[in-house]
């Protein structure tokens, strides 16, 4: 029985061999072809997002960056504003030394009460001139009437004396009048000359007064010009107060948006010119993603299409956004420093054109130059009926 067993695993050892051999070849293309099925599936998929969607990684966020600066010059005494603080519209940063704007607000002040003055005094002295002149001026053109009528009343009866005169005098020589009608004549004479050159020199007399009134009542326009003088002085020194009072409201610097306090370049002490920045500020909920796309890609770009956001900083996480701007200048066209070719050898490198991309903000936690990586839906049917690639 023992060499039956023996006989018998002999007889069944060669027959598990070919057996074993007979299977081989089919585990082999088993396996070979589950192996180019998923190379097939992934090539697809790999075909496919190439095709179908454009993949950058050279993306950042970004967001304006408003620094604060100072228009006037002074000492700061009070920052109320630190780093990654949230602040409002119109929430006070900084505060500067005031005291020399608040004097000098105060001496233009009393220098405008003091023009007020002398406009209310010359009103007034404009007034009493004005009531003496026209009474003077009445009461002379009263006696310019009356020596006027005067001499008038006193030509006739010159006239007549003149010409009884001279009758007399004929008479006289004829032997007809007397000596005494003579002389009577010539008094008489002499008397209505002299009441006449008496009159006619009151007549010059009230004329001279007349037009010294006048003379006088001109003094008004003096006045009045006077008063326009000090109206133009007062609208100046007004101007220089509300100027001051410019100045002395920019001693405190508030913000101009409602954001973040990114830095703070100052503190309680410093001196600070004119032009010279404080802060920076941004608004967290105005964010987007900048990146630079190769310009041989550009054209299978449509404004309006989706693009798939992936933050650095949140691996985990997918963003939504949309492209919002292609850019019209490569970048290299806005280097600080040109690249010439004096040489004549050139070496043709691939530019990049800016893109923006709109994404709303999530939980604030999207914060400028964070690095992010974007795939573009370019196979978007809907959006590349919407135009062509446009710049802004």
């Amino acid at each position: 029985m023992p060499r039956s067993a023996n006989a018998d695993e002999e007889t069944d050892a060669p027959v598990t061999i070919a057996e074993q051999k007979h299977r081989r070849p089919s585990s082999t293309l088993i396996l070979l072809a589950v192996v180019l099925i998923v190379g097939a599936y992934f090539g697809y998929q790999e075909f496919r997002e190439r095709l179908l969607f454009l993949h950058e990684e050279d993306a950042r966020i970004r967001a304006d960056m408003v620094t604060v600066s100072s228009r006037v010059a002074g000492w700061v005494t009070k920052v109320t504003a630190t780093e990654g603080q949230s602040v409002d519209t119109a929430t006070t940063l900084v505060v500067m030394d005031h005291r020399e704007a608040e004097l000098l607000i105060d001496e233009m002040t009393a220098q405008l009460e003091a023009v007020g003055a002398d406009k209310v005094r010359l009103r007034a002295e404009k007034e009493l001139v004005r009531n003496r002149t026209e009474s003077h001026l009445l009461s002379v053109r009263s006696a310019l009437t009356a020596a006027r009528v005067t001499v008038s009343s006193l030509k006739p009866q010159l006239d007549l004396t003149r010409r009884d005169l001279e009758r007399n005098r004929r008479l006289f020589e004829q032997k007809v009048a007397s000596r005494r009608q003579l002389d009577q004549s010539e008094t008489q004479l002499q008397r209505i000359e002299r009441e006449h050159r008496i009159a006619v020199a009151n007549l010059h007399g009230a004329e001279a007064q007349v037009k010294e009134a006048e003379a006088e009542r001109a003094r008004l326009q003096v006045l009045a010009g006077e008063l326009a003088v000090l109206g133009k002085r007062e609208a100046e020194i007004g101007a220089k107060i509300r100027r001051q009072q410019l100045d002395l409201e920019d001693r405190t610097i508030k913000s101009p948006l409602k954001g973040v306090v990114d830095r703070r370049f100052i503190e309680i002490g410093e001196y600070v010119t004119p032009g010279q920045r404080l802060m920076l500020v941004h608004d967290p909920s105005a964010v987007w993603i900048e990146a630079n796309i190769k310009e041989t890609e550009v054209r299978r770009l449509v404004i309006g299409q989706s693009v798939a956001v992936t933050v650095d900083a949140y691996p985990d996480e997918t963003f939504e956004g949309r492209l919002e701007r292609i850019g019209n200048t490569a970048t290299s066209a806005f280097a600080l420093l040109p690249s010439p070719n004096p040489s004549g050898n050139f070496t043709k490198i691939t530019q990049r054109l800016p893109i923006r991309i709109a994404i709303e903000q999530r939980d604030g936690r999207l914060r400028p130059g964070m690095m992010v990586q974007i795939k573009i839906d370019t196979g978007d049917a809907d959006n590349k009926t919407k135009g062509a690639p446009t710049g802004g």
